[in-house]
């Protein structure tokens, strides 16, 4: 009988020792699930709240102070400091919050007491640089993994400062990545309740790292959207302006065909020409290449274009017009840039055409010839620099005009050196020669279909590869009237 109470009672005692086993079991399942559920809901809050910053388009800076606030509300951290790794691989802390032990010793402790304590750890942190590697922060930064410090006072690579509110206990530190890319480490420094930092705590940084690098990468991503989108909206009004300023119809001049073509690379072009009357049987001609690419070019190309309007009717000689533009352009053109111009004014009346060249290309003459009868393209060269190049002196010592007869049947074409450096597939340019063969064959014909020509030629031999630069094609018939 007393066998059978000892071994009911052992029995008891067993099964009582498992249901106290199973209760505390299940209650730490149930303390772990509620702390993931904690960690849940503060990751999303956090989620949320790096959703909102970037929604709100915050600056770069800002977008960095939101994390570290967010991550020391999460955390229940006393300071937090984001580093962030730039393209000389140094890491340097870009936002703050509470009192952050700066990475390195302070120089000159005395100086913490003449202000804000506060203002004066941030300055240091936004101030001093270390390489990745270095230290706890640099570690991190150098392996792409985060660590957890439990007992900081004995760990050698944090700093020791003398003042008791920089004393570092623990701390967690998590990379910052997005694509295998590290931005930097976000880092976490002495838990309010005084305790260590423990693996959920640690756990929890890390998914707010991981959060925080998608949010900067969404939020580089939309500025550059938004700057993109900006741009395109400013090439494409330069673009309608750049159309704007070009001739909208060729002018009428008794004896005289012209035709014109534009062919722009880019949205915004630096080629640019003008066909304007001087009188009733006098027409004025310029096909300018302004350096460089984009808006400054247009810009300039819009002035450059005004002032010649302004400049043409006072000048007979197109070599003093452009001196006198070279005047007028050199407080408005910038160092580097520079514009090739030829201008010509043609006089139907006085079968002659008269034209100076400031650094751009050779215009191509033809004309019937009267001993064999064949046509003749000829180069017809003339001296110039290009305006906003040198000093007025200079250029007015270079300048020269041109004068050719231009008789009933002579086609004089001017261009930009977007068509005849034109590239094909196996980069060979399509070159003035060709251009001038081209002429020669297309001479007898009107002026519109001497530029229909040359065109239908050049994307023969380029064969659909794109153009390399703007391409202006000016053509003028000398006809019979």
């Amino acid at each position: 009988m007393m066998l059978f109470l000892l071994g009911g009672l052992i029995g008891a005692t067993i099964a009582y020792a498992y249901y106290w086993r199973a209760q505390r079991e299940a209650a730490r399942i149930e303390e772990e699930k509620q702390a993931l559920l904690e960690e849940r809901q503060i990751v999303l809050d956090f989620m949320h709240s790096m959703v909102d910053a970037v929604g709100e388009r915050l600056p770069r800076d800002e977008l960095f102070q939101r994390i570290v606030h967010a991550a020391v509300l999460s955390t229940g951290a006393l300071s937090a400091c984001l580093f962030e790794k730039s393209a000389d691989n140094m890491l340097r802390g870009v936002a703050v919050e509470g009192l952050f032990p700066p990475h390195r010793p302070i120089p000159d402790p005395q100086r913490m007491k003449l202000g804000s304590r506060a203002r004066f750890i941030e300055q240091v942190l936004k101030s001093e640089s270390f390489p990745v590697g270095e230290g706890i922060v640099g570690r991190v930064a150098a392996t792409g993994r985060g660590e957890l410090v439990v007992n900081a006072p004995d760990d050698p690579r944090i700093a020791k400062h003398d003042d008791p509110a920089l004393t570092v206990r623990s701390v967690i530190a998590a990379p910052i990545m997005v694509h295998q890319r590290l931005i930097g480490v976000l880092c976490v420094c002495n838990a309010a309740d005084g305790l260590p930092f423990t693996e959920i705590d640690y756990s929890l940084v890390a998914a707010l790292a991981e959060q925080a690098g998608l949010a900067v990468h969404n939020a580089d991503f939309l500025h550059l959207q938004v700057e993109k989108q900006q741009l395109d909206l400013d090439l494409t009004l330069a673009s309608n302006i750049q159309q704007m300023l070009l001739p909208q119809a060729m002018p009428r001049v008794p004896g005289l065909d012209l035709d014109a073509r534009y062919l722009a690379a880019q949205k915004v072009s630096g080629d640019f020409y003008d066909v304007f009357k001087l009188g009733y049987a006098r027409v004025g001609v310029a096909v300018a290449d302004v350096s460089g690419k984009g808006i400054s070019a247009s810009l300039l190309m819009a002035i450059c274009r005004t002032s010649l309007r302004q400049i043409a009717p006072q000048e007979s000689s197109p070599a003093r017009a452009l001196a006198e533009l070279n005047r007028t352009l050199a407080g408005d053109i910038r160092e580097g840039m520079f514009i090739t111009m030829l201008y010509a004014i043609v006089d139907s009346a006085a079968n002659r055409v008269t034209f100076a060249r400031a650094g751009h290309e050779l215009p191509l003459f033809s004309r019937p010839d009267p001993v064999s009868g064949a046509h003749v393209s000829e180069f017809a060269r003339s001296e110039g620099m290009p305006l906003g190049l040198v000093e007025p002196e200079l250029f007015d010592s270079v300048i020269t005009d041109r004068t050719l007869a231009f008789a009933p049947g002579s086609t004089l074409v001017l261009y930009t050196d977007g068509l005849t450096e034109a590239p094909n597939a196996a980069d060979q340019e399509f070159s003035g020669a060709r251009l001038a063969d081209e002429l020669r064959a297309l001479h007898a014909r009107g002026a519109a279909e001497i530029n229909d020509g040359i065109l239908e030629n050049l994307r023969s031999f380029t064969e659909g590869t794109a153009l390399r630069d703007d391409l202006t094609l000016v053509t003028i018939k000398r006809i019979a009237g």
